[in-house]
């Protein structure tokens, strides 16, 4: 990550393309070299998102970002705001359009968040949100947040669920990294129009049933 940083960094500065090309170039950097090194093989499932969606995903690690990321064409994250003074990742997601959100308060960092996603509506693109609010490991039970609903209604854009099993091959802590198929998969779009509840009903139903069924595939009972 900090080679390809310093590699791309002046292009980076100047042009959003150049930042997304490096961010591009290190997801398959990683996606090459984690079934090269320890035989970690990953797939990406369902139709990709194009155009102007909000994907709802699953997140159980690192390796969910990199493959969501490198599969869409222009994505930009809600992320936590403390990552902005990450190095290399903090630069970059700002270059990308990233949106930063600080914790705390609920109330005003979902208004913060509203207001980012409203000045950037110029840029086409793919605003990717984690409903759980946090990576959330294999088997474990977290609610879904209502920030998602509120971008869907903000947003009026279709709204993509994405499931996951990459929490048992790539944890959410530590370096150990296991061998087998980590997947991330784009479940059909909801359209717009739904009410916060029923959005929110739909995406943790969704997305929970489809990412039980990729770890049971993978030999995990949840």
């Amino acid at each position: 990550m900090l080679v390809l940083g310093i590699v791309f960094l002046p292009w980076a500065l100047f042009s959003s393309r150049g930042a997304r090309l490096a961010c591009k170039s290190f997801c398959v950097w990683t996606r090459f070299t984690a079934r090269w090194m320890v035989g970690l093989r990953t797939e990406v499932r369902g139709p990709v998102p194009q155009g102007e969606v909000l994907i709802a995903a699953k997140h159980q690690s690192f390796l969910d970002i990199i493959l969501i990321f490198g599969a869409v064409p222009a994505g930009k994250f809600i992320m936590k705001h403390e990552l902005l003074y990450t190095p290399v990742i903090g630069q970059y997601a700002r270059r990308i359009g990233c949106v930063p959100v600080a914790r705390g308060k609920r109330g005003a960092a979902i208004a913060r968040m509203l207001s980012d996603v409203k000045k950037g509506a110029a840029e086409p693109g793919q605003l990717i949100i984690y409903p759980q609010g946090t990576r959330v490991a294999p088997g474990v039970k977290q609610g879904y947040k209502v920030g998602a609903a509120l971008l869907y209604e903000q947003t009026g854009q279709p709204c993509v669920p994405a499931a996951t099993n990459v929490g048992l091959f790539w944890p959410r802590k530590g370096i150990l990294r296991k061998p087998g198929l980590a997947v991330v998969e784009f479940l059909p779009a909801i359209e717009p129009g739904l009410g916060r509840e029923t959005l929110l009903i739909r995406l943790e139903t969704e997305i929970e049933a489809a990412s039980n069924a990729l770890m049971r595939e993978a030999g995990f009972e949840p």
